[in-house]
């Protein structure tokens, strides 16, 4: 048996309630050889990767299988390019963008078609000048100066 702390009580319908509030309680049965904390950590390493692997799936490999090995293998690398400079331009734009997917980045900081930023040089220095309304502004705003800053001596 294995109990894990209840984080938010706003998922519980009004009007019902519930018989452990505080923990949630999961049964978990194996027949494995290793012990049940290892077998644990091992399905969680594990659904880590089905995550990256379901993140990589919904971007840029959606394009394969194409039926043609070396056009599968040129796709395939492609997208775990794209993948890892979409998660690291999430992890240097802020704390909300670093454990966002892919398509949450490129939603909020790449695709941004419908975002009148200006960007100005002045004295051989970018800056960009996005909407004072603008919900990500400080996000963009910190990859920007992190990608186009001077660096660290």
């Amino acid at each position: 048996m294995r109990r894990v702390k209840r984080l938010g009580t706003a998922t519980v319908p009004a009007g019902q309630g519930t018989l452990f509030d505080t923990w949630r309680y999961h049964a978990a049965f194996t027949d494995s050889p290793p012990s049940l904390k290892d077998a644990e950590r091992d399905h969680c390493r594990h659904a880590v990767v089905e995550q990256v692997i379901a993140d990589v799936k919904n971007s840029a490999f959606v394009h394969a299988p194409s039926g043609h090995f070396h056009a599968n293998a040129a796709w395939l690398a492609l997208a775990a390019l794209a993948h890892n400079l979409t998660r690291a331009a999430g992890a240097l734009a802020g704390t909300f963008h670093a454990r966002a997917t892919t398509a949450t980045i490129r939603d909020h900081l790449i695709n941004l078609i419908n975002v009148p930023a200006r960007l100005a040089r002045s004295a051989r220095r970018l800056t960009l000048h996005p909407p004072e309304l603008w919900c990500w502004s400080t996000d963009f705003t910190q990859l920007f100066s992190t990608v186009h800053g001077l660096p660290a001596s």
